[in-house]
């Protein structure tokens, strides 16, 4: 794991979610997106790290400390064990995760803000922004892995 560039990386995210993409109304969840990335393409416990870290870098920027660290650490550990039993390295599994997964942290914030007593989201744009993150999350591992230096072609098949 390369983790100078990590946290470059994971810096810029959180100024591109923060700055660029809150102007719109509804927008992907680039970490999450990234909570994705680094569970399928990493060892195990460094999947843990990222995931706890980005989790870090969006309660930096988001409504509370503490909510999106705890739910994309779990989340991102789950599905880094969940890659060990099924190859998640194709993009249609790919996408299928960031849905579930921002469908998963969505509930599990709004279930955290519960107990801290702050104003939940509501369950239209927890969808919403699951859909956007599915489709532009595809786009947004080609410049990950290239800047990451990831050799997504060893983990392909060769016949």
């Amino acid at each position: 794991m390369r983790w100078i560039r990590f946290v470059i990386l994971i810096c810029l995210a959180t100024i591109a979610q923060a700055g660029f993409l809150s102007s719109y109304s509804l927008k992907p969840d680039i970490m999450l997106i990234l909570v994705v990335f680094f569970a399928v393409y990493n060892t195990t416990s460094d999947a843990i790290i990222t995931s706890f870290s980005i989790g870090f870098a969006a309660d930096l920027i988001g409504v509370s400390m503490g909510t999106q660290m705890i739910s994309f650490g779990i989340l991102g550990t789950a599905l880094s064990y969940l890659n060990r039993v099924f190859a998640l390295r194709k993009v249609p599994y790919q996408i299928a995760s960031i849905f579930a997964l921002t469908l998963l942290s969505g509930f599990l914030t709004n279930a955290l803000y519960s107990f801290k007593h702050i104003g939940t989201i509501e369950s239209s744009y927890i969808l919403k922004t699951a859909i956007y993150s599915a489709i532009v999350g595809p786009f947004v591992y080609m410049p990950v892995a290239w800047w990451m230096k990831v050799n997504s072609s060893r983990y392909r098949r060769h016949y």
